[in-house]
C-alpha cells in the first residue's frame, strides 16, 4: 500500500530528500512539507515542474506548527525529519510528537540521498553552525588551486525565492547576484568564492546542479550548511568542530554524525577557546572518529581601520544564521569590538524594527549583538532602520560580506573579516595531497 509522507524541513534539506527519493517514488505520496527556521517559506508551494510526473498541482509547504493537524488531515504514515542545526533532545521531542500522533518518524541517512560524482567531491560540514565552515572552504579552495585544480563551488541550498527559477543557479560574478535577487544570507555565502576568482553553484535541484558543475571542474566542492550533511559523495569529508561550544559536537544532529563520518577534522578558533575546551573537544574526536585526521586552525580577524573603535558606543552586526539557530552570543564582530577598546556594545533591541523584533522575540539568548537578518527586501529595510535607530557612535560589520554595498549606514562602520589558518602540522595542503593523490 502507498505510503503518505510528510517531509519536516527548512527549504534545502527536505526538498533535496524528495528529489532524490521520493520524486519519482510510487510506492509514497508526499502530501507536504512542513516549514521552520526560515521566515516566509511556509504557505508556498513545492512547484510541479520540479516535483515531477506523479505531483501535476506540486506540493503544499505549511508551517510546522500544523504537523499534528496536517498528520490527522492527510492520513499520514511517516514523518521525514529533514533539517539541521537541533540538538538531539529536540529531534526525539518532535518524534515524540510524531509517534503520538500516530504516524513513523524516520531519519534518512547518505545511501539514499547522496548524489555520487564523476569528478572528485571534497566537502566542508561542521558540527554546529558558525563553526566556520566559510573561511575553511575558502582555503581549501585556494589550496585546491595552488595545487594546479579547477575548482568549482556548490554550496548547500538556500532557497528562499522563486523555486521554479532557482532550481540550478551559476554564479560567476556580483552582476549574478543582482540577476537572482540574492538575499544577504546568499550573498554572504557566494560573495566570498566570487572575489576569489571560483564559480558557485547553488540551487534546488541538485543532480541537475551536480550535472553541470562537474562537467566544468577537477574537483567539486561542497560547501556545507548549517550542520548538514553533504549531499554529495565525498572523496575527502572535512568537518569542523567549535571549542567555544565544547561537547556541542555530540549533541546536536546531524552534525554528530558529520563528525563520524569525517576523514579531517578540524578544531578551529584555538586561538580564542580556552585550552581545556580545546583539549575537551580533542578527547570527544579520538573517542568517537579515532580514525580521523586532527587539524588544529585558528581563524583570526582583519579589522579595517580599528582605531576609531577605541572608547566608542558600538553596534555590532553578525552573521544572522550563526547567532539565531547556531544559538552563538557573539561573533567575530563582538571579539574585534573588545579586543579595540570599544566601552560598549550597544543593545539593539530598544530599536528593532518589525522582523528583526520578532527575531529577538524568538532567539532570546542574543541581546548586544544584532543579527543580518535579511531574507527579502522588506527584512532589508527593517534591519537598515534598525541600525539607523541605535544610538551608536560606530557600527561593526561582522558578516561575511560589506553590508554597505547592500544597505545604507550612514554611521561611521568598519569591516571585520577573518581566514582560517592552520597550525603546525598536518595542514589541508598535506592532507588533501594525500588523499586525493595529488
Amino acid at each position: 500500500m502507498k505510503q503518505k509522507v510528510i517531509i519536516m524541513g527548512a527549504a534545502g534539506r527536505d526538498f533535496h530528500n524528495f528529489n532524490t527519493y521520493f520524486r519519482n517514488n510510487s510506492n509514497y505520496e508526499v502530501a507536504a512539507f512542513t516549514a521552520t527556521q526560515i521566515p516566509n517559506i511556509d504557505g508556498r508551494r513545492y512547484p510541479a515542474s520540479l516535483a515531477g510526473e506523479l505531483y501535476p498541482q506540486g506540493i503544499p509547504i505549511y508551517d510546522e506548527k500544523d504537523l499534528v493537524s496536517l498528520i490527522k488531515e492527510y492520513e499520514v504514515n511517516q514523518v521525514v525529519f529533514a533539517y539541521s542545526d537541533v540538538s538531539h533532545n529536540t529531534v526525539m521531542a518532535k518524534a515524540s510528537t510524531v509517534l503520538a500522533a500516530g504516524a513513523d518518524f524516520r531519519l534518512m541517512g547518505p545511501d539514499t540521498t547522496m548524489l555520487k560524482s564523476s569528478v572528485p567531491i571534497v566537502a566542508v560540514c561542521a558540527v554546529r553552525t558558525g563553526v566556520g565552515k566559510s573561511q575553511t572552504t575558502r582555503r581549501v579552495a585556494k589550496v585546491l588551486k595552488e595545487l594546479g585544480k579547477k575548482v568549482v563551488v556548490v554550496r548547500h541550498p538556500m532557497p528562499y525565492g522563486d523555486l521554479e527559477k532557482q532550481a540550478c543557479q551559476r554564479f560567476a560574478s556580483y552582476e549574478d547576484l543582482d540577476k537572482h535577487n540574492c538575499t544577504i544570507e546568499e550573498r554572504e555565502e557566494y560573495e566570498p568564492h566570487l572575489a576569489q576568482g571560483f564559480v558557485v553553484y547553488a540551487g534546488v535541484d541538485y543532480q541537475q546542479i551536480l550535472d553541470q558543475a562537474q562537467k566544468e571542474a577537477d574537483v567539486v566542492l561542497w560547501d556545507g550548511g548549517n550542520n548538514d550533511l553533504p549531499f554529495f559523495k565525498p572523496d575527502v569529508h572535512i568537518t569542523l568542530v567549535d571549542p567555544h561550544r565544547p561537547g556541542d559536537e555530540l549533541n546536536y544532529h546531524p552534525g554528530e554524525a558529520n563528525l563520524r563520518m569525517a576523514d579531517i577534522v578540524i578544531i578551529n578558533k584555538i586561538e580564542t577557546s580556552s585550552l581545556e575546551n580545546v583539549e575537551k573537544v580533542r578527547s570527544n574526536i579520538r573517542s568517537t572518529n579515532p580514525n580521523a585526521v586532527i587539524v588544529d586552525a585558528a581563524s583570526p580577524i582583519f579589522v579595517e581601520n580599528y582605531g576609531i573603535l577605541s572608547g566608542k558606543k558600538v553596534l555590532v552586526v553578525e552573521d544572522g544564521p550563526t547567532l539565531t539557530h547556531g544559538d552563538m552570543t557573539y561573533g567575530a564582530g563582538a571579539i574585534a569590538a573588545r579586543k579595540y577598546g570599544a566601552a560598549e556594545l550597544v543593545d539593539p533591541r530598544p530599536y528593532a524594527q518589525g522582523s528583526i523584533r520578532e527575531t529577538f522575540n524568538a532567539y532570546s539568548h542574543l541581546s548586544n549583538i544584532l543579527p543580518a537578518m535579511g531574507y527579502g527586501k522588506e527584512q532589508r529595510e527593517e534591519l537598515e532602520e534598525t541600525i539607523a535607530k541605535a544610538e551608536a557612535d560606530v557600527v561593526v560589520i561582522g558578516t561575511p560580506i560589506d553590508l554597505r554595498r547592500l544597505i545604507n549606514i550612514e554611521k561611521p562602520a568598519i569591516r571585520v573579516r577573518y581566514e582560517l589558518q592552520e597550525i603546525g602540522e598536518p595542514n589541508l595542503e598535506g592532507l588533501l595531497r594525500q588523499k586525493l593523490n595529488l
